[in-house]
């Protein structure tokens, strides 16, 4: 029986949840829209007069797509040129989802995103429920087939896995202007001190370049040799201006809830660096300049006034 007007409305007034679900799971903004979509067509598919709950329905289907997803994923990102990091979303991207509480902006930040690679696909279906949505473990144990106990057990290990996430430090968008301000000044300076003033001692860096830009393939580990690494990055060169397409713009921007760089060339985002802020100091730099995984950043990058740039690299 097609679906109804009513049916339909039904879908598209539970697809942002939907989606920031889904993104959540998979990491990446593309493969989240493809499993929502996929969603509807099953949704589409069935006699939807007798499915007493959509919403438990739709998650259930949804869940599912992304924990088949997840599965074959893993083995793609064996093969992956470098190192793997999330596709990163700017401020205001409906994808990221509900934010009402410290543990809903955790659960999307970029570090978090990040260690949640560690996890199983059931280990991070449980948290990604539990943790950013709220859903008791009664409804995640039906979603899942498995025991609300189970559910509980695969929850708490899940969160010691993450444990390390929580590190960061509350930032509003004024605070994190202010410390990407401070950063690029000390990464214009050309000298390394300014820098390591501003890291912890076991600052990282990481990039995920995908294969189609140079990105060093192991993290940079230590206060000193980030600083360095920092420095030479952001060190004039021609080779890097043709790399870019020109001269990237540096605006100051926070993605997935974190103090973000974000990189501009003619309106091209071409990089976005989320930086991890804690008490103690900026504890890693997650740069993210695979083509692939910032069109969407330059879509959103485009529907909104920036400014003017605090800076232009290289």
């Amino acid at each position: 029986m097609p679906l109804t007007a009513s049916d339909v409305d039904r879908f598209e007034a539970a697809r942002p949840r939907l989606e920031a679900i889904a993104y959540r799971l998979l990491g990446s903004a593309g493969e989240a829209e493809d499993a929502v979509q996929e969603t509807f067509l099953r949704w589409q598919a069935a006699d939807v007069g007798r499915v007493e709950v959509p919403e438990a329905w739709l998650t259930k289907v949804l869940t599912n797509l992304c924990l088949n997803l997840l599965t074959s994923a893993r083995a793609r990102r064996e093969t992956y040129v470098g190192q793997w990091l999330p596709e990163p979303l700017l401020a205001g991207d409906p994808m990221l989802g509900p934010a009402d509480t410290a543990e809903q902006r955790e659960s999307v930040s970029y570090a978090v995103l990040t260690l949640m690679e560690r996890l199983s696909p059931s280990e991070r279906a449980v948290y990604v429920l539990r943790e950013a949505f709220g859903y008791p473990h009664r409804e995640i144990a039906a979603i899942l087939d498995i025991t609300e106990a189970a559910s509980q057990q695969i929850f708490h290990r899940a969160g010691k896995h993450v444990a390390d996430g929580r590190a960061r430090a509350e930032i509003d968008q004024a605070a994190a202007r202010r410390v990407v301000e401070e950063f690029l000044a000390a990464a214009a300076s050309g000298r390394i001190e300014p820098l390591v003033r501003l890291l912890t001692e076991d600052a990282v860096s990481i990039g995920d370049g995908g294969g189609k830009v140079p990105a060093r393939a192991k993290a940079f580990e230590g206060a000193v040799a980030v600083a360095k690494f920092l420095r030479g990055l952001f060190r004039p060169g021609e080779a890097k201006r043709a790399l870019a397409g020109g001269a990237p713009e540096l605006y100051a921007s926070t993605a997935n809830g974190d103090p973000a760089v974000v990189a501009v060339v003619d309106g091209r985002v071409v990089g976005v660096m989320c930086l991890t802020v804690t008490a103690e100091g900026i504890a890693a730099f997650r740069n993210q300049v695979n083509p692939d995984k910032l069109e969407r950043a330059t879509a959103r990058w485009a529907s909104a006034d920036h400014g003017k740039p605090l800076a232009t690299a290289f």
